[in-house]
């Protein structure tokens, strides 16, 4: 019996019918989310079963009813004709660009069975609507790296210069925010192997100086650890910098070779510009870093192999594109960028692939077609659109505007979960006229929603995994039937589609089964350009995997430009590295000067009440963002069924905690309640609680206080500049305390009150 897999986000399994899903063989550290995964999917009590339409809004009431309401179920067929007469309804009086398609990608790995992808297929075909541009994980950067270093992102991932290299190469690497297992478990489109760990272990074993600079010693296993304070990288790095060019050992020959805008970030640096020199002593106490240890890491980057690494976290914070522009600047006045193993890198451990040296294969995916809508948002700034239709922003040097969203469709994604401040989220949401949800649970943004529809889980459909950063493609495989009605999001925009006149266009007269036979062919082409051959569907599929030939291609970040600048310049304003950027500086950004500059953060331990902590608010190792909250990993994590959060034992003590205990963190924006774990590797003056609890706010005792344990009614829902409009997630202060009263039931995990109703009846209510 040949094997059948599945894969997602954080690993590729075999289908197991005994114990539902196992691993590949050949990963050497499979992911403990997926532990949770399979019980997670079938968690039937939180599955959304039927299609089902918001009582308020059949009767016509506005938005502000959303999650107290019940639900009424309805047929497939009366679900598509509701749908495509909204869209046609809104299209007609207020335009396409009164639609918001919301959707954030990491719903499945699968190619064809890619929500974004298939809503924006749609949604094109409809008209059009407004969509967002970056990413939670990383936009200060997005926005950033095209004026800096004249690559995007993506594209810099794709050169990052392999960690094999580090391993072979460097003898000193300094990692700002670790390189960790934890973050590492995940890669968008799909892993196979998780070898992070194998990496810092074999760090360690060639005697490689490895630093971590973070406020959690756990964020790097094995490394030196400095504690710094939060939000404070940036002047550390500024410190480092100028340590090296007092000391007269900056690589002048790199700085006027490969950089521009040197002359005014040096002016900077020894405090010519402002009057203070950016000194060792002058970061000490703002870092809480001694000035002694500042001094020894810019000895140590000068008279070593060294890589300056940055963790994707950094930039998440108040100024976020400052710190990761800082340790650019710091890496080119050591001057070894574009050697094998050395220089500047982004990113290594906050996904799994950053680093990794296999071959880069552009397989196929779902056209979109084009969007006959131009407008578009930030991604992080989702509440503001909804708040201020027709508001100013500034974005990138433009001064823009948002739409007036009237419908709001959102495919495959928890925006109740990723955006901050989730309590100014709630009335923002209020706005819209329509919200249509489609996924597979009741989430806290289904629960959110005025039309609701049921999607399929990968578990319940054929897909492929064809990963671009990774060597393996598997024919993921259904383990069992849909679950109730759900169905494919294919299948789902297939009927909307059928009603609005545009099916032919949607399917191409392909139904899902074509899709993927005209994917596989497509991607065989692709592989012969490679060099290789993929066999033909029917043996893929009977087999269920194939490898690529591994070809470690050994990739060092800037080659071609250090190599050959005039022959392969940067698209920059210089063609250069821009230490100093000249259109940045002109534009007179909020929050990003021409430069890297220290800017004190909006919230700061620097000047905290003494009771108040920062609140670090990183990535779970139980789930991939608030996917799989309902599965057995996660379950088994809570504490007295709330989100662990982890507090130095010296803190707990001061505020008369224990492990154990369920604890209140609150500020100015809201409160919520976890579980408390002791971690001794962790700043005292520090709290961590993991993102992704499924949102779940009551009202206990007139306050209104999310219960399950999410970071995000806490968070500041701010750009981190005018540049980028970023998330900081990451600059946030809390008071905590005790929770001494009864502990509220969740009302998470079920589904809310669905009602039957006669078709007859309901044809009536209609808009």
């Amino acid at each position: 019996m040949n094997t059948r897999y599945t894969a997602s986000h954080w690993g590729a399994y075999e289908l197991d019918g005994k114990d539902g899903i196992k691993p590949v063989a050949d990963d050497p550290a499979p992911s403990r989310i997926g532990r949770g995964w399979f019980s997670a999917a079938r968690d039937w009590a939180s599955r959304i079963k039927s299609p089902v339409v918001r009582r308020g809004w059949l009767d016509g009431d506005g938005g502000d009813k959303r999650c107290e309401d019940s639900f009424v179920e309805i047929s497939w067929g009366e679900a598509a004709d509701l749908v495509s007469r909204e869209i046609v309804r809104v299209g007609q009086q207020f335009g396409n660009d009164a639609i918001f398609g919301g959707s954030y990608g990491w719903s499945s790995a699968g190619r064809f069975h890619h929500a974004q992808s298939q809503l924006r297929r749609f949604l094109n075909l409809a008209g059009g609507c407004v969509t967002s541009r970056e990413t939670y994980s990383h936009a200060a950067a997005e926005v950033l790296f095209p004026h800096v270093i004249g690559f995007t992102n993506r594209a810099f991932q794709d050169q990052m210069t392999s960690l094999s290299l580090v391993e072979e190469n460097c003898d000193y690497l300094l990692s700002f925010g670790g390189i960790g297992e934890r973050t590492a478990q995940i890669s968008s489109a799909g892993v196979t192997r998780h070898g992070i760990g194998e990496t810092l272990t074999r760090l360690q074993e060639r005697g490689v100086a490895v630093i971590c600079i973070s406020p959690q010693g756990s964020d790097m296993p094995g490394a030196s650890w400095l504690s710094i304070r939060p939000g404070t990288d940036t002047a550390l790095l500024l410190a480092l910098s100028f340590e090296i060019v007092n000391a007269g050992a900056a690589d002048e020959a790199f700085l006027k070779k490969y950089t521009s805008g040197w002359p005014e970030w040096r002016a900077y640096l020894l405090g010519e510009t402002d009057g203070v020199p950016k000194s060792a002593n002058w970061a000490a106490d703002i870092c809480d870093i001694p000035a002694e240890q500042i001094l020894s890491i810019a000895r140590n980057l000068v008279s070593h192999r060294s890589m300056v690494s940055m963790n994707w976290g950094l930039q998440r914070a108040d100024h976020g594109e400052q710190v990761i522009w800082a340790a650019l600047g710091l890496a080119c006045i050591v001057g070894q960028i574009g050697r094998a193993g050395t220089g500047f890198a982004f990113g290594y451990g906050s996904i799994n692939h950053v680093g990794t040296s296999s071959k880069l294969i552009a397989w196929p995916s779902v056209p979109q077609g084009r969007n006959p809508v131009s407008d578009f948002i930030p991604v992080a700034r989702l509440a503001d659109m909804l708040l201020s239709p027709g508001g100013s922003y500034q974005y990138n040097g433009e001064k823009r505007h948002y739409p007036d969203i009237r419908l709001v469709y959102w495919c495959g994604g928890n925006p109740f979960h990723h955006v901050q401040d989730l309590n100014r989220l709630e009335v923002a949401w209020q706005r819209p006229e329509t919200v249509v949800i489609q996924d597979h649970s009741w989430t806290s943004t289904a629960r959110r929603a005025d039309i609701v529809l049921p999607a399929t889980t990968p578990f319940e459909r054929t897909d492929l995994m064809m990963n671009r950063r990774d060597p393996s493609l598997f024919l993921m495989s259904p383990a069992h039937e849909p679950f109730g009605e759900a169905r494919d999001d294919f299948e789902i925009f297939r009927e909307i589609a059928e009603k609005m006149g545009f099916e032919e266009a949607f399917t191409e007269s392909r139904d899902a089964n074509d899709w993927l036979h005209h994917l596989w062919a497509r991607a065989q082409g692709v592989a012969q350009e490679t060099g290789f051959a993929l066999p033909p569907f029917e043996e893929f599929a009977n087999t269920g995997r194939f490898d690529v030939p591994e070809t470690d291609e050994g990739r060092i970040a800037f080659k071609a430009f250090v190599s050959d600048p005039e022959g392969a310049p940067l698209s920059t304003e210089s063609g250069k590295i821009t230490l100093h950027n000249k259109a940045i500086a002109a534009a007179g950004i909020e929050g990003c000067p021409g430069h890297p500059t220290w800017i004190p953060p909006l919230e700061s331990l620097l000047d905290a009440r003494s009771d108040e902590l920062h609140l670090i608010s990183g990535q779970p190792d139980t789930r991939l963002h608030s996917q799989n909250d309902r599965g057995s990993e996660a379950l088994s994590d809570k504490i007295q069924d709330r989100e662990p959060a982890y507090l130095h034992p010296k803190a707990a003590e001061e505020r008369g905690l224990a492990e154990g205990d369920v604890i209140r963190l609150w500020n100015e924006r809201g409160a919520c309640l976890a579980g408390l774990r002791l971690e001794p590797l962790m700043r005292p003056d520090c709290i961590s609680l993991a993102t992704g609890a499924w949102f779940d706010p009551q009202f206990i005792d007139g306050e209104r206080l999310e219960v399950h344990g999410n970071p995000n009614v806490l968070t500041i829902d701010k750009g981190c500049s005018d540049l980028s409009q970023g998330n900081m997630a990451h600059t946030a202060l809390v008071r905590v305390e005790k929770w001494t009263k009864p502990l509220p039931p969740l009302s998470i995990g079920r589904p809310p009150v669905i009602e039957r109703r006669e078709e007859s009846n309901l044809k009536g209510q209609m808009r």
